[in-house]
């Protein structure tokens, strides 16, 4: 049953080294089929059939591996840096007659994966600018200013156990009053007043100032869990004075009896709530430990990687075998991508061995606690088996919902799983979902929930059928009892806004919104792009964070698009003009075409095992019965 891991091996034949990349090759036949995937044979004939030019960087490829349903560019990253205004000088180059680069054209005429050809020349431009490329600026970007000027609604922190507080945020809600630094003072020294809150936003709180009534002249924006927001009867205890601010002083001649008479009855922050903060952002994890993670350029394996630094619980990684440390991977620390040491080994999962033969001075392994725990599963009865059909999250194009194949079944519940019609022949791109994990989802599941199923590639018969389809392929459907039912309370609502992850560019937490709810799946569209970019992400995801998560943990956030446009036609630096996609690539079409041309660079082992939109989270019946 590991036969299939065998067969990943270095393909030296159809892969060319790194000298011949850099030669021109020869235009080859016009009637030369150069790939030929599920059936469908793409040519060079006259007029180029099968093949498309990318209107940012005049880069000519096969259509199909072109991004997006239009097939207008070669990648996300020139599809966004088109929208900006970046895009100019690129297309002025191209109406000047200026030729694609040298690495465009060996992509043009070798006989290259469908699926990943456009990722070449985006990775050989890549590594000459990644010295200058810079994550958006957040100057001018507001939480506050979005959220009011635009009545927008956020999640709130109870929807993020994994967040800071998301598990003790208590009852913190409108009206209830802290003490806060007074702005609207004269004296030299910092005075206080008491505040109450007018609306939340996350972590985010609009304050007012005790005594302005309903005038919000004064209103302001604070982080409740930062350092200058106390509970009442904290200025008393530290000797720090309440001084009334200086607009409204001629108001009440008795501001004792006037707080006094306010504040009775009114709810205030817990005497311990800075405690609280202080300890939910305590991270077991520690620079130095070692895991390991999932291959970014080969999702079928993992490599051990280093932690090399915590931000509010998410972390850098760098793979081990990295010499100058740039090549790293973001992740939560919950994340299902990263494992203890030897967890490839005991389930059966492919693994590539390190060339260092040792622990560096001061790594040491991670302690198999501290990770998150997957459910327990009985696999000795009715279970998943080889060639079972299903549906799942694509990994590599995260807005779709795709047909699937098990293709091979490990311990502990894990399985592997191809995506039908796009997979490579020696399962490189498969990936590793848990039995339970909320990505995949029984046969029907789309249908049922209105959702768009992607069919296979190359697959005519249309609209998509499944009981067509599973009597074409002799294949059956994986049993619908076999998968997680459980939705949980989430609390997310349609419109809500957050800051998410974006998963194929994981260094970058961006200005989002939900957008759908199929039960406990969330559909998260990034504020400013296409709905192309959306991501299917569940509920309880660690990439999801509240508004005002950014901001406590001093992580940089990415506005929305139209924001850093707005910034980049006002004449800031070039720099800020960046548009997101080109800061980092995470796990992006990018396994098949890394294995050919990388293998060389480790060795690769396999071990033998030792619903509708719905605002209503309880649990449904949201999976059709399947047709004999």
């Amino acid at each position: 049953m590991f036969d299939g891991y065998d067969s990943c091996s270095e393909d030296t034949s159809s892969s060319s080294s790194s000298e011949e990349s850099e030669e021109e090759v020869a235009p080859l036949p016009s009637n030369l089929p150069i790939i030929k995937n599920n059936g469908q044979v793409y040519t060079y004939p006259d007029g180029k059939s099968g093949m498309a030019t990318c209107e940012m960087c005049g880069m000519v490829g096969v259509r199909d591996a072109f991004y997006s349903k239009t097939k207008r560019f070669c990648s996300v990253s020139c599809s966004r840096s088109y929208s900006s205004n970046s895009k100019k000088a690129s297309i002025l180059a191209r109406l000047q007659g200026k030729p694609p680069t040298k690495k465009a054209k060996v992509l043009q005429k070798q006989p290259l994966v469908a699926k990943l050809a456009a990722y070449a020349q985006y990775q050989a431009t890549l590594q000459n600018q990644a010295k200058t490329k810079a994550a958006v600026s957040m100057e001018g970007f507001s939480w506050g200013n979005y959220i009011n000027s635009n009545s927008f609604i956020a999640a709130p922190v109870t929807c993020f156990k994994h967040a800071p507080m998301g598990t003790c945020w208590g009852d913190i809600s409108e009206n209830v009053r802290v003490e806060v630094p007074n702005t609207d003072c004269s004296l030299p020294t910092k005075v206080f007043w008491i505040a109450g809150i007018v609306k939340l936003a996350g972590y985010n709180a609009l304050l007012r100032y005790e005594g302005f009534e309903n005038d919000p002249g004064l209103d302001f924006w604070c982080n409740v869990c930062g350092s200058d927001i106390h509970p009442v009867g904290w200025c008393a205890a530290s000797g720090k004075p309440l001084v009334p601010p200086r607009t409204i002083q001629h108001k009440y001649t008795n501001w004792k009896a006037f707080l006094v008479k306010r504040l009775t009855g009114a709810k205030t922050l817990p005497p311990d709530f800075s405690q609280k903060v202080t300890e939910s952002m305590q991270y077991p994890f520690k620079p130095c430990m070692r895991v390991e993670v999932v291959d970014k350029r080969h999702l079928c394996r993992t490599r051990v990687a280093v932690v090399e630094s915590v931000i509010g619980g998410r972390l850098r990684l760098v793979y081990e075998e990295s010499e100058d440390r740039t090549d790293d991977f973001w992740c939560h620390m919950h994340s299902p991508l990263i494992h203890p040491i030897g967890w490839s080994r005991s389930i059966g999962h492919r693994f590539k061995r390190s060339d260092i033969t040792k622990k560096q001075d001061g790594h040491f392994d991670t302690p198999p606690h501290l990770f998150a725990k997957v459910k327990e599963v009985d696999q000795s009865g009715e279970w998943f088996k080889e060639g079972m059909k299903l549906e799942a999250i694509d990994p590599l194009n995260l807005s779709t919902i795709c047909v699937a194949t098990i293709r091979k079944v490990l311990a502990d519940g894990f399985l592997m799983i191809g995506i039908d019609g796009s997979e490579a022949a020696d399962g490189s791109d498969w990936f590793c979902y848990h039995a339970t994990s909320p990505s995949i989802f029984p046969v029907g599941f789309c249908e049922i929930n209105m959702i768009e199923l992607t069919p296979p590639r190359g697959y005519t018969k249309l609209p998509f059928k499944w009981f067509d389809y599973l009597r074409e392929t002799g294949s059956i459907a994986a049993p619908v009892k076999l998968f997680n039912k459980d939705v949980p309370n989430h609390g997310f609502r349609v419109g809500m806004k957050l800051e998410a992850v974006d998963l194929m560019e994981p260094r970058l937490i961006c200005v989002a919104t939900v957008t759908r709810i199929i039960h406990r799946l969330l559909r998260i569209h990034f504020d400013g792009w296409e709905e192309e970019y959306d991501q299917w992400v569940d509920c309880e995801s660690p990439d999801l964070y509240p508004v005002g998560w950014c901001q406590l943990t001093g992580y940089q956030l990415q506005p929305p698009a139209s924001q850093s446009s707005r910034e980049s036609q006002s004449g800031s630096s070039k720099q800020k003009k960046k548009a997101k996609s080109q800061q980092y690539k995470g796990h992006k079409k990018m396994t098949t075409l890394q294995l050919k041309e990388e293998l060389i660079d480790g060795e690769d082992y396999s071990f033998l095992q030792g619903a509708s939109d719905q605002e209503s989270n309880g649990s449904a019946s949201f999976y059709i019965k399947q047709e004999p």
